[in-house]
């Protein structure tokens, strides 16, 4: 039996004797390598998180106190130590374990996470309810580097700082080195400032000096003292100058050290950041050698099934190739370099290449401002995080007609990643952008061509494809035209209207139909998603009896209601269906059980005709 075995909640954690902690961190590093190897998942930041999330734990009571964590990467020791140890083998499987943490799943998960940055606000804001309500609780942020550059966060320091609430605010550091104090008088002076004795000390000292008649010459002397001591044993701080008081850094795999630090962070009343530096990928070889090759695994390929080419890939191969011959071409992601497959393109041209970070809003506002000095710039950005620049499509670059391109990855369904990532909006708000072209390339050699259109148009420009391998020729020779509409076949009464690369998947519907016996649908592939190509859609519509549209994105306001509203304008009557994705949020499963699970499958496409 090992020391996790024995674990059945945070109480457990807290009356282990110290001697046992060490035995603890290991069988939590080897549980996660398990199974995350199968399963897939965030290896390398759970990896490093282990020994503060133990700390964490022994200090603080999720019972009552609210620990909130950033994206929740780091999280998979919290859950084995929260009491889904005997579940945690079901971890991003469809029905099991969510790999962020949900409130819905456990008591002690206190936010929901998975996009960055939003700890701090959430911590906040629970900050707030608790002094409002009279409450006396704790509230922990556990924040990532990484996170701690992103606007959303800055702009909760300066709040917390403008309110000086008590919030503590933990920095797992395991990249970039902020390190404003450094030395052994660290914990000295954290201890010093959280006593106490010594902020009784110093009222006191202010009421004195304030009584005597050279009392405010005497203490503005001290305070000069103190600020010089102050920046003697510092470096400039930008969280000082935001209203926190800052401590550390501290090493985050010292366990006694932490805990020390965080019993000190209870009897302090102000906003308070304490820095823990940490190894990304601690205990793993590979891991700590590439973390951010490990920072995302997929779940273990079953043998003897080839790796294809992933659509990621085959964009950013054709977006590289063609920078070679167009100077004017430059890359921009938003921290997503290595999921985009930009490694190539930034070895080969590393001055075209930026990646902003953490920073999506920034991301969009910078292409504009390269568009309107005359670069091409292509911005390499999630489907779900693309949500968070709408702001600065709209008014930076859509508003201007800027050439600003958006390759909009892990479009549609994502899988393991769950609600938090799936791609099911940028369909229906991006396609009402005025001045917004879009297309949804169903195969390979639709996307070269879409790409070198995008390089044609002085305007702006998206296109959006799934995660997963990419199909080499899906169309034949019924494509590419400029009405982005292509009829694979005729003759039916009835037909499936595919958006991109959902084409697939009605001629799955089709085949089925045949082998059934049945009739069998004609298949369109519509891959210019706005504006619609309005007369080349009225005229294929208008000669059927019905017309079934399929999308990986919502059905309201989606593509399918967006033709049939378009077709009825014309004065053509078929009968529409539109699938799509419901008003759900879909949970996390394999790909293929997601789009079962809301009738994207070649049998309800059958279904759909009766």
């Amino acid at each position: 039996m090992t020391v996790l075995d024995s674990i059945r909640g945070p109480a457990d954690v807290r009356a282990l004797p110290p001697g046992s902690l060490a035995d603890l961190c290991g069988d939590l590093r080897a549980k996660i390598i398990t199974t995350v190897r199968k399963n897939g998942g965030h290896l390398a930041s759970s990896l490093g998180a282990v020994e503060l999330i133990v700390a964490l734990l022994r200090q603080y009571d999720p019972e009552e106190d609210r620990v909130i964590f950033d994206v929740g990467h780091q999280t998979y020791a919290w859950k084995l130590l929260t009491g889904r140890r005997e579940q945690f083998d079901t971890l991003r499987t469809e029905g099991g374990l969510s790999g962020f943490p949900k409130r819905s799943e456990s008591r002690f998960d206190h936010f929901d996470t998975g996009h960055s940055s939003t700890a701090l606000s959430a911590a906040l804001g629970y900050a707030a309810a608790r002094d409002l309500l009279g409450q006396n609780h704790q509230v922990v942020a556990v924040v990532g580097d990484g996170a701690m550059i992103n606007g959303m966060s800055l702009e909760a320091l300066n709040h917390a700082g403008a309110l000086q609430t008590r919030i503590t605010c933990v920095l797992n550091d395991n990249g970039i080195s902020i390190s404003p104090r450094v030395g052994g008088l660290a914990l000295h002076l954290a201890a010093l400032s959280a006593s106490p004795f010594y902020r009784r000390a110093k009222r006191t000292v202010k009421g004195l000096c304030g009584s005597l008649p050279l009392g405010r010459r005497i203490e503005s002397g001290l305070e000069r003292f103190r600020n010089r001591v102050k920046e003697l044993l510092s470096r400039p701080n930008l969280f000082d100058d935001m209203g926190w008081t800052y401590w550390g850094p501290f090493d985050g795999h010292d366990i006694e050290r932490m805990e020390e630090v965080f019993r000190l962070a209870h009897l302090y009343e102000k906003p308070l950041l304490i820095h823990l530096v940490t190894k990304k990928g601690k205990g793993d070889p590979d891991c700590e050698s590439a973390p951010v090759k490990n920072h995302g695994v997929g779940p273990a390929r079953p043998v003897g099934v080839p790796k294809r080419e992933s659509w990621s890939s085959a964009v950013a191969a054709e977006v590289t190739r063609r920078a070679a011959l167009d100077k004017r071409i430059v890359a921009i992601t938003p921290a997503m370099g290595e999921g985009s497959c930009l490694g190539e393109f930034a070895a080969r041209f590393p001055s075209r290449f930026f990646d902003v970070g953490i920073a999506e809003e920034h991301a969009m506002t910078l292409a504009a401002g390269m568009a309107a000095g005359g670069l091409r710039p292509f911005v390499f950005i999630y489907s779900t995080f693309l949500q968070r620049a709408a702001d600065q499509l709209v008014h930076d670059v859509a508003l201007q007609k800027l050439p600003v391109v958006l390759a909009i990855d892990r479009a549609g369904f994502v899988g393991e990643d769950g609600e938090t990532h799936q791609g099911f909006f940028d369909l229906s708000w991006c396609s009402s952008i005025p001045g917004l072209q879009m297309w949804a390339p169903a195969d390979r050699r639709s996307m070269e061509w879409v790409v070198g259109k995008s390089l044609a148009t002085d305007a702006p420009f998206a296109f959006r494809f799934p995660r997963g391998a990419v199909e080499d020729d899906l169309l034949g020779d019924s494509r590419r035209t400029e009405d982005g509409l292509s009829v694979l076949s005729k003759g039916s009464q009835w037909a499936v209207l595919a958006v991109g690369s959902d084409v697939s998947l009605a001629l799955e519907a089709r085949g089925l139909a045949i082998q059934k016996g049945v009739p069998a649908p004609d298949v369109a592939c519509l891959e210019r998603i706005s504006p619609l190509p309005e007369k080349a859609l009225t005229d294929f519509c208008s000669a059927y009896q019905r017309v079934v549209t399929i999308e990986s994105g919502y059905v309201r306001g989606g593509v399918g209601q967006q033709v049939a509203c378009c077709v009825a304008r014309a004065g053509s009557s078929p009968q529409f269906v539109q699938l799509g994705v419901p008003e759900v949020f879909v949970r996390h499963a394999p790909q293929a059980r997601q789009r079962e699970s809301v009738g994207l499958c070649p049998e309800r496409i059958l279904d759909s005709h009766v």
